[in-house]
């Protein structure tokens, strides 16, 4: 018989920070040698070619700092490790290449358009007045006239859009079966609607008032039926969807209780859905504000003060940066100034809509109530 074998427990020996540190790159490695990566590729950039051309040096700098993390890491870490590295530096410099045209936008229309937004240009009438006794022609720069015909076309297109789109998609989640025909056809419809050119809602707006009214039927009305072919599909997508979130027990609970459908749909169904409704409704409202072609098709432009949606032409802030810098008057430098100053109010309308529609999905979540 063989002897029994004694079995010694294992000697824990303590962990070193040696341990802990081998085979990992420092822990600003990533930043550190990306700054010494730009500074070698501009210094040789600069003398092959005796001057800096900031795209190639940014293109440069970014392939040159991937293949240099890549091979460090597997050096000192290892293949997995190395991976994830150049992978997570692939996916943020084509985060940067898509946010760099909008930092470009933003900083042209703030740069060029700071200079004349003021109070002045604001709240009054831009125009030419005619001086007899100098015999000049003075080009008055405001934006008044457009601001208030930005906020009636837009008005009364979200008036007539929201219900409108609202209950279409209420119909489409509530009361027809998906078998339903017409629900196929309203589906089919929206679908198309959300794809069709801007330009072609406004000739279509155009037209039917010249059926209606006759030719040359300039108005912010026709302007307004404009925006909500382009509003309406949105505003029922979104509602649609925001619909549909809505658990099936809050229904059931309710029709179990003896609550009418019509009472389910408005008390339950809506003011659970009350955030994602109001949030989709201000975007849409955002997306259409902007708009410039059918708004010149429909409404035209003017530089006198309308507030008459029905009749006359009326002047809104993306024509009046389109027909500032492509129809300039006399001053040509006022001109362009004034639509630098209208599209930077522009952007100021559509960040507020934003924030107002961030501020409504907050206030009218369930939670918060």
């Amino acid at each position: 018989m063989s002897a029994p074998t004694s079995t010694r427990p294992p000697v824990n020996r303590p962990v070193s920070k040696k341990d802990l540190t081998t085979g990992q790159l420092p822990r600003f490695i990533e930043p550190i040698l990306l700054g010494i990566v730009a500074v070698v590729v501009a210094l040789v950039l600069f003398v092959i070619t005796q001057h800096l051309n900031i795209a190639v040096w940014l293109v440069f700098t970014a392939v040159v700092y991937l293949i240099a993390i890549g091979f460090s890491s597997s050096i000192v870490e290892n293949r997995r490790k190395a991976t994830d590295r150049v992978v997570r530096g692939v996916v943020t410099s084509f985060f940067l290449l898509a946010l760099a045209p909008l930092i470009s936008t933003l900083w042209t229309v703030v740069s060029k358009g700071i200079g004349i937004l003021s109070w002045q240009f604001i709240t009054s009438v831009g125009g030419s007045t005619f001086n007899p006794q100098t015999l000049t022609v003075t080009f008055t720069p405001g934006a008044w006239q457009a601001i208030v015909g930005t906020f009636i076309i837009t008005g009364i297109a979200t008036i007539i859009s929201v219900p409108i789109g609202i209950l279409t998609a209420v119909f489409l989640t509530e009361y027809s079966l998906p078998s339903n025909p017409m629900r196929r056809a309203i589906t089919f419809l929206v679908d198309v609607m959300t794809g069709i050119p801007s330009i072609v809602a406004g000739l279509f707006a155009f037209s039917l008032a010249s059926v209606i009214v006759g030719p040359k039927a300039f108005s912010g009305f026709s302007a307004s039926i404009a925006l909500c072919v382009l509003m309406i599909p949105i505003v029922v997508r979104s509602t649609e969807e925001m619909i549909r979130l809505v658990p099936a027990d809050l229904r059931e609970a309710s029709l179990a209780l003896g609550v009418p459908r019509s009472n389910t749909i408005l008390k339950v169904v809506l003011r659970t859905a009350a955030s994602g409704i109001v949030t989709g409704v201000v975007l849409a409202v955002a997306r259409v504000v902007g708009e410039t072609a059918p708004i010149f098709i429909a409404a035209s432009f003017t530089d006198n003060f309308n507030a008459n949606p029905f009749n006359g032409p009326m002047q809104t802030l993306p024509v009046m940066a389109y027909t500032g810098w492509a129809f300039p008057g006399k001053d040509i430098a006022a001109s362009q100034a004034q639509a630098w100053g209208a599209a930077l109010l522009l952007v100021i309308l559509v960040v507020i809509f934003n924030l107002i529609a961030r501020i409504a999905a907050k206030m009218f979540a369930p939670k918060a109530r």
